[in-house]
């Protein structure tokens, strides 16, 4: 798919040459002659770069560049301005409001191109660092697998695997499996699994705890007899067994 380049600008031969030798670089590329005709297009996010003429008509190209840096999904695409006014303030202003560039007229063709090329350069690093940070970012927040021999527990899934098979499991058995897992070789008192497990604000009775336990090592196979029980104590799970 080429990329596409709007020249926005109201010397209608200026658009027609820029679009000549844009379009001999492999670019695809369309015009406007006015601001207003660019803003009513309902294709402008599918432009990789706009390029501006400052003073056409009502709307300035400063104008255009505000209004298509206030909209989602143009807020991030290059501005490359290309004005006859080359005072130092003007270049300031345009970049300051979000132009990626300014060429002055009148402009060498080999120049402007030049500076499409970067800009567009530019833009694809960027994004390619965006979306590079963006995946590093959905990694980091996954949670790893933890493990006890044939036995998994997918945290992101929430899924507790035997012998990668999934076993059919409650929330409260997920979670108790969990706790242990992620807490062995130690006993823990019934009222440690409860804050553990279902939280402090949750009224929850022995009978309650050994019942899921139970349960909970029924499911898990030849790995139910690593959750032991200290008489007077609680639970634990035990990886020498």
């Amino acid at each position: 798919m080429r990329t596409r380049i709007l020249v926005i600008d109201d010397e209608e031969s200026l658009c027609e040459i820029l679009k000549f030798n844009l379009e001999k670089e492999g670019y695809e590329v369309d015009y406007a002659l006015s601001a207003e005709e660019a803003l009513d297009r309902d294709d402008l996010g599918t432009f990789s770069l706009f390029m501006v003429d400052i003073m056409i008509d009502r709307l300035s190209g400063f104008d255009f560049a505000k209004r298509v840096r206030n909209v989602t999904e143009t807020e991030n695409t290059p501005i490359l301005f290309c004005s006859a006014l080359s005072d130092e303030d003007c270049i300031v202003m345009g970049l300051n409001i979000g132009g990626d560039d300014y060429v002055t007229k009148p402009f060498v063709i080999g120049e402007v191109l030049a500076r499409v090329r970067a800009v567009l350069r530019r833009a694809g690093a960027t994004a390619k660092k965006s979306a590079a940070l963006e995946q590093l970012e959905q990694q980091a927040n996954l949670e790893s697998d933890i493990v006890f021999k044939t036995l998994r527990i997918d945290r992101n899934d929430k899924i507790c695997y035997l012998d990668n098979q999934d076993i059919q499991l409650t929330r409260t058995e997920f979670d108790l499996i969990l706790f242990f897992l992620t807490h062995r070789n130690r006993i823990y008192s019934r009222g440690e699994i409860i804050q553990h497990v279902w939280g402090d604000d949750v009224v929850v009775s022995d009978r309650t705890i050994d019942t899921n336990i139970t349960r909970l090592r029924k499911k898990l196979g030849e790995y139910g007899i690593n959750i032991v029980t200290r008489q007077g104590f609680g639970y634990g799970f035990k990886e020498a067994y």
